[in-house]
């Protein structure tokens, strides 16, 4: 992979999100926005690859009537066969919390069964469902597609800005330290930050001439 990844800006991740959070309406239809909005998040804040999520169980998110408070990616799971564990945010959390309100808890589904399914069957959602419809989220809050692994890119460029790469290599599972240093790489946000920082009209923008 060359050049920066896409992201999204802070504004367009509340924006998707609130989008997944509200449609598709209905009351009957509850159980699917949980799902979607519980399955973004753990891209979105947890750096899981679309492939990951959909392989989850019940039991790798919620165990002895808590939602967990890391995530292990099994080598089963992973997409490198590398474990790896993944601390969850708060929101996160809640959105497993949700889950269980919603979902697990009215069917007679297992800790070993998939954690997001079909609305009918026991089966798993496959990548290409997950992509359809954080596709269609996007489009209509954003007006554009947004594929599922720009979550994660998001995730890890976050992550660059406030910690060091050996720590958002280890929280994405990358093997090598050079796929992690895409995410070094200025975004057009942080060039934008950069020019913003010039104006002389901005806080904090006091330069000593010599």
């Amino acid at each position: 992979m060359t050049g920066t990844p896409a992201t999204l800006t802070t504004n367009e991740c509340n924006t998707l999100l609130a989008r997944l959070e509200h449609f598709p309406q209905g009351k009957t239809k509850r159980k699917l926005r949980v799902r979607n909005r519980c399955m973004t998040l753990l891209m979105l804040d947890a750096g899981l690859r679309v492939g990951e999520v959909v392989k989850l169980s019940i039991f790798d998110l919620y165990f002895c009537n808590e939602a967990r408070y890391q995530l292990r990616i099994t080598e089963t799971i992973a997409k490198n066969k590398t474990e790896r564990i993944v601390p969850l945010s708060q929101r996160i959390r809640k959105a497993i919390e949700a889950m269980q309100v919603f979902s697990w808890s009215l069917t007679k589904y297992f800790g070993h069964d998939y954690a997001f399914r079909p609305t009918q069957g026991t089966c798993r959602l496959t990548t290409r469902q997950v992509e359809r419809i954080t596709r269609d989220a996007a489009m209509k809050s954003l007006g554009r597609p947004v594929h599922p692994h720009v979550f994660r890119h998001t995730f890890a460029s976050r992550l660059m800005r406030t910690t060091n790469a050996r720590i958002v290599q280890e929280l994405l599972g990358h093997q090598h330290m050079s796929t992690t240093q895409i995410y070094t790489h200025p975004n057009q946000q942080d060039l934008k930050k950069a020019i913003d920082s010039l104006d002389p009209n901005q806080p904090n923008n006091d330069v000593t001439e010599s």
